[in-house]
């Protein structure tokens, strides 16, 4: 007997643009408001703070760094040399997988595969281009048909699991930022003395310092992967509800490196994001308010394959900059962080 899942309904949640701010991408400088879906209110003047601090200082350039979705298929050998062959076979017959992927969709393209062995265990970890998909569904159906093209080749092997969690997949780890998965992204920007003082009242010296024992050594107590950030998850969840994403890659999403420089009084300050997951097509993407969102963000545009996810991913990553600046400027300044939550939170 089959169940019907009820009918979707639609969660109501607050939503307001921020901004604009400027963000410097692929040699333009554009004046980009930004959408934001949360239930913490103080988020919306916090990162309209640093929006307002991005026009005042040349704009946030933002860099793509990498590109890639990943899936670890598992498969179980008859011991370890068999399963060392089998990544043999992989790496010297890597047009044979690509041969594979190809089957599976017109933009999916292997990239990399990585490996593990344990016992007689073999995790392969499969690198794709995914086009403007964040590409789990594009990755997995590669991965499956390598996964039978392997069976076939090699009989004494048994399936195991097209995941393994070698991939991995919304869970902390730091095999995503050393080999990536997701849009690899850094926005960075100089921000002037007068600037840092007149807008976010206080003084580049102090903001670095606190990142030093907030971020750094504070997370390192903490037991952090790959993490020293104040709240990247905060605006990045803002946005993914915006856009249409799946929110839970904010996990391996919010592993976010803040940096900050004194230099000579003017603020040196970057956000580095190893796994940010989004995409600009696929599943969550046909809702009218996500539409007109990615319309307006420019990534609706005849581009190709992966610019527009690309695009989207920069704009993400300096509402995360600006979100973050904000917040590390307010803790620099006793009390500003509490005050701002009674005044726009109780009623």
């Amino acid at each position: 007997m089959s169940i019907s899942p009820p009918e979707p309904m639609h969660a109501e949640i607050p939503l307001r643009r921020i901004g604009p701010l400027c963000m410097r991408y692929q040699g333009a400088t554009e004046d980009i408001s930004v959408p934001l879906a949360t239930y913490e209110t103080p988020l919306w003047p916090s990162t309209h703070r640093g929006a307002l601090v991005s026009r005042h200082s040349g704009g946030i350039a933002c860099t793509v760094v990498d590109d890639r979705m990943t899936r670890s298929i598992l498969v179980e050998a008859p011991h370890a040399e068999a399963a060392l062959g089998v990544t043999r076979f992989a790496r010297e017959r890597r047009e044979q997988l690509q041969a594979w992927t190809a089957e599976t969709s017109r933009f999916a393209e292997l990239l990399d595969v990585h490996h593990q062995i344990v016992g007689n265990l073999l995790y392969l970890r499969l690198a794709f281009a995914t086009g403007d998909a964040s590409g789990h569904n594009m990755a997995t159906k590669a991965a499956e048909k390598i996964l039978r093209g392997l069976l076939a080749e090699f009989p004494d092997l048994k399936h195991v699991s097209v995941s393994g969690n070698y991939c991995t997949d919304k869970k902390t780890s730091a095999v995503n930022g050393i080999l990536g998965r997701g849009k690899y992204v850094v926005t960075e920007a100089h921000i002037p003395e007068k600037i840092v003082r007149r807008h976010l009242k206080t003084t580049a010296a102090a903001v670095a310092q606190l990142n030093v024992r907030k971020n750094l050594i504070g997370t390192l107590l903490a037991g952090g992967t790959r993490s020293a950030n104040a709240h990247a998850a905060n605006i990045l969840l803002a946005f993914y509800l915006a856009t249409g994403q799946d929110a839970a890659n904010i996990v391996e999403g919010s592993q976010a490196i803040t940096h900050a420089e004194d230099r000579g009084g003017d603020l040196y300050f970057s956000v580095t994001l190893t796994n940010l997951i989004l995409g600009a097509v696929g599943n969550g993407k046909g809702l009218a308010h996500v539409e007109t969102h990615l319309r307006d963000l420019g990534c609706r545009a005849e581009r190709p394959p992966g610019e527009n996810a690309r695009r989207l991913a920069a704009i993400c990553a300096a509402a995360t900059w600006c979100g973050e600046l904000s917040l590390m400027a307010a803790l620099t300044n006793p009390g500003e962080l509490m005050a701002a939550h009674l005044k726009l939170e109780r009623r």
